[in-house]
């Protein structure tokens, strides 16, 4: 396929989150902390889960490809903004700029699902525990894994071919520190009614829908824990579904916030702020909620220092 931007167009323009000197020095400082704990956090989950044979269970299966996701994710976006703070020529090049799109927006999509299984895991887990093992076996995880990744990178593909072939007509400066699917449409010269309800029509697929899920499956689970007899025992059903709450606030939200609203009624500047929590607050705070809020995760971390210790 040869897509018509690419003969016109060679390398694009990022403004960036601040002209400003010393803003950019500042920022360069706060995201170069984020980006070292979302690595440094993520990258312990994954391998708790991996070394620990008590975390060898569902839920914390899917909790480590939420890990993988948001070290893709960042990765696939930090490392170049890091570049672009101290850098006066912010040119990106037509490829890294569709590279950049394509993979962040793959990743992000499959992370509305995953949150999304990952409630259903615990629906199932709390209100049908008898049936458990049976329903999310491991066969059943696998499954839902490769779905979660090929429903992602499918749909994101659909998405970025469709942009790709809005005529741009030579704007190549874009207002943001990514190469964000809506901002590359905002440069677009021609009429994009189509594309933006194709766009709309993804977000009610994968925010949406999942969003209903999730609350759905939260009021049942809510209910059943009501009924525990033990109070530990609902302490620690509410302390496991509070943390994916919040990681579901913060992921829906920010992405709700910049996908299912009208352009027109977009402030300057806001889009950009929005894209801070999705992209660097939400994969910085992920490894702390699980972690801190979660005691077989402190357990395993206890064990594998001890391991260290050893050696």
């Amino acid at each position: 396929m040869i897509w018509k931007n690419e003969t016109i167009l060679r390398e694009f323009i990022l403004l960036g989150l601040s002209s400003d000197p010393k803003t950019q020095v500042a920022l360069f400082i706060a995201f170069t902390s984020a980006y070292t704990i979302i690595l440094i956090g993520n990258f312990l989950i994954i391998v708790l889960v991996l070394t620990d044979a008590n975390l060898h269970t569902p839920m914390y299966f899917f909790l480590s490809n939420l890990s993988f996701l948001d070290l893709g994710y960042s990765t696939s976006t930090l490392p170049r903004t890091l570049k672009d703070l101290l850098s006066v020529d912010k040119v990106i090049s037509y490829g890294e700029c569709v590279a950049q799109m394509y993979i962040s927006l793959s990743l992000g999509l499959c992370e509305c699902v995953l949150l999304a299984v990952m409630a259903y895991d615990r629906y199932v887990a709390i209100c049908y525990p008898l049936h458990y093992t049976t329903i999310i076996s491991g066969m059943a995880c696998i499954r839902l894994a490769v779905g979660i990744w090929m429903s992602g990178f499918l749909l994101s593909a659909s998405l970025v071919t469709l942009t790709l072939n809005v005529d741009l007509c030579g704007h190549n400066k874009i207002n943001h520190f990514l190469c964000e699917l809506l901002e590359i449409l905002s440069l677009g010269c021609e009429n994009i009614i189509l594309v933006e309800l194709f766009i709309f029509i993804a977000g009610l697929i994968f925010l949406l829908i999942p969003v209903t899920f999730i609350v759905t499956s939260y009021v049942n689970i809510i209910v059943n824990i009501l009924k525990i007899a033990s109070s530990s025992g609902r302490r620690k059903a509410f302390s496991t579904c509070g943390s994916h709450m919040m990681v579901v606030a913060i992921a829906y939200g920010s992405a709700m916030a910049s996908y299912m609203k009208p352009r027109s009624s977009s402030l300057p500047g806001t889009d950009k702020v929005i894209a801070v929590f999705y992209a660097i607050v939400a994969p910085m705070l992920n490894p702390m909620i699980y972690t801190l809020r979660n005691n077989d995760m402190k357990a395993a971390f206890v064990k594998l220092i001890k391991k260290i210790n050893v050696f």
